[in-house]
């Protein structure tokens, strides 16, 4: 009974081994071929739960997902303008066909890439063959990108790819000719700085000279008014003081009189010396001499 009990264990578990090996699982972000004896038949593309002869039959994986393919170093390329760029960039791809992929490059991805970079290089080199240092850094930058992706493309599908983007990451000048532009442009700027600086000190010079000049007009403009209403005061002044003297010309005789006396005796210690007899004391004299009367 024991012995019956052992050998059916042993048959159960090969029988789970069996079946095990004869189903395989292909998920949403993979592919699958199969293949019988080394050659292809059948291509799992949507996943799920298969079927396949344990021992006969055999599966490769495809990753179905968007691929990217970088440049470790920056490549040279020549311009129209006899200019060498380095340039990065990186081109992201897909596994359309597998079939065709794994019959055009045995499913190795390295192949595909190389593949990929060789066709990518060459429409570059077209396109920047064609095309300034400017269209290519920034003028037609996004053109020659869609055209590069378009030519690789059409490559790319007959090993069953699919270009879905290619990228420009950085197009440089070379370090030789960068630091020849650096220094250009820096002689370019002081240029361009000196002659700012010498058209604002001349600027600076006219606007001043302006200024002063109007400064004097100002002036003199108003030394000619400020002339005229002195003028114009003193004369009016002198119409006022004769209109005054000919309505009662001793009653203003006897005012001035009395203004000088009281600017003449302000301060206790003015003195004049003056003869008793003298004009300017005749409204004193003649108070006094009606006083003695």
């Amino acid at each position: 009974m024991g012995k019956l009990s052992s050998v059916l264990s042993s048959i159960a578990a090969v029988l789970v081994l069996v079946a095990s090996s004869a189903v395989y699982i292909v998920d949403e972000r993979e592919q699958a071929i199969l293949f019988q004896l080394g050659e292809v038949v059948g291509v799992k593309t949507s996943p799920g739960l298969y079927f396949k002869i344990p021992m006969l039959q055999n599966v490769h994986y495809f990753d179905s997902r968007i691929l990217t393919m970088s440049t470790e170093e920056p490549e040279r390329f020549i311009t129209s303008e006899k200019k060498n760029v380095l340039v990065d960039l990186f081109v992201k791809w897909r596994i359309v066909d597998v079939k065709q992929y794994y019959v055009s490059v045995r499913g190795d991805e390295m192949l595909a890439q190389t593949r990929l970079s060789q066709t990518v290089n060459s429409s570059m080199r077209d396109e920047f063959g064609n095309r300034t240092v400017h269209d290519v850094v920034s003028g037609e930058r996004d053109k020659i990108m869609e055209i590069m992706r378009q030519k690789a493309n059409l490559d790319a599908k007959k090993i069953g790819v699919e270009v879905v983007d290619v990228r420009l990451k950085r197009v440089d000048l070379p370090q030789e000719v960068s630091d020849s532009v650096y220094r250009r442009m820096e002689a370019e700027r002081k240029r361009v700085a000196n002659e700012l600086r010498s058209t604002g000190a001349a600027e600076a010079e006219k606007i001043r000279a302006d200024a002063d000049r109007q400064r004097e007009v100002i002036l003199a403009e108003a030394y000619r008014e400020a002339q005229k209403i002195m003028g114009d005061g003193d004369g009016q002044a002198a119409a006022i003081y004769a209109g005054a003297f000919e309505k009662n010309s001793e009653f203003y005789t006897f005012y001035r009189s009395m203004e000088a006396y009281k600017q003449s005796f302000k301060n206790k210690g003015d003195m004049l010396v003056l003869e008793p007899n003298s004009e300017f004391f005749r409204y004193l004299n003649s108070a006094a001499s009606k006083k003695v009367k």
